[in-house]
């Protein structure tokens, strides 16, 4: 695993209106992601206020599909979408019109999840705490932190589903797994 450039804890509290306080690398808070639902239902979307800087809303776009969201700044400038290629598949797609990441499964005997980048390979790990409902975010390669959010966002949605290993992925650009529907 390569050296983190930075690192980024959340404490969650609420359980039906979830809010997620993020601290930067210094152990500042940065901002607060606050999760929406209809009611006690699925969930419609989040809201990420930071301490400075734009505000950003994550949406639930329409399908069918779990972890298809979309991310926007409050001025309406799209950041990213996400797509699950089917219900059985433990991979999210990531596009943000320059390049696709992947979120995939933490190999081996831990829950989380990795980002990927084609030709960079592993770019940050989202994993869980041992105990509590926080986790810790590496970052280990330069990206946006508005990606590395809504990463977050949406490994935190599916959990659960990290619990049985994943598959191990080296660094190179020919083992990082590319959407069978492409």
């Amino acid at each position: 695993m390569p050296e983190a450039i930075s690192t980024y804890k959340t404490r969650v509290s609420g359980l039906f209106q979830a809010r997620h306080a993020i601290t930067g690398p210094d152990g500042e808070e940065i901002g607060v992601l606050t999760v929406q639902r209809s009611g006690r239902g699925p969930i419609r979307g989040a809201r990420y206020q930071p301490t400075k800087g734009e505000v950003l809303l994550i949406r639930r776009d329409p399908g069918l599909l779990r972890s298809q969201f979309s991310c926007w700044t409050e001025g309406r400038e799209w950041v990213g979408s996400s797509l699950r290629w089917s219900f059985f598949a433990r991979e999210i797609a990531l596009a943000t019109g320059n390049k696709p990441y992947r979120l995939l499964p933490v190999a081996g005997l831990h829950r989380g999840w990795r980002m990927f980048a084609p030709k960079t390979g592993e770019m940050a790990r989202i994993e869980p705490a041992g105990f509590g409902r926080g986790s810790t975010i590496q970052v280990f390669r330069r990206v946006d932190f508005e990606l590395v959010l809504f990463a977050y966002f949406l490994g935190s949605q599916v959990y659960f589903e990290s619990f049985w290993p994943g598959r191990e992925v080296s660094d190179d650009q020919d083992s990082v797994p590319t959407p069978s529907k492409a």
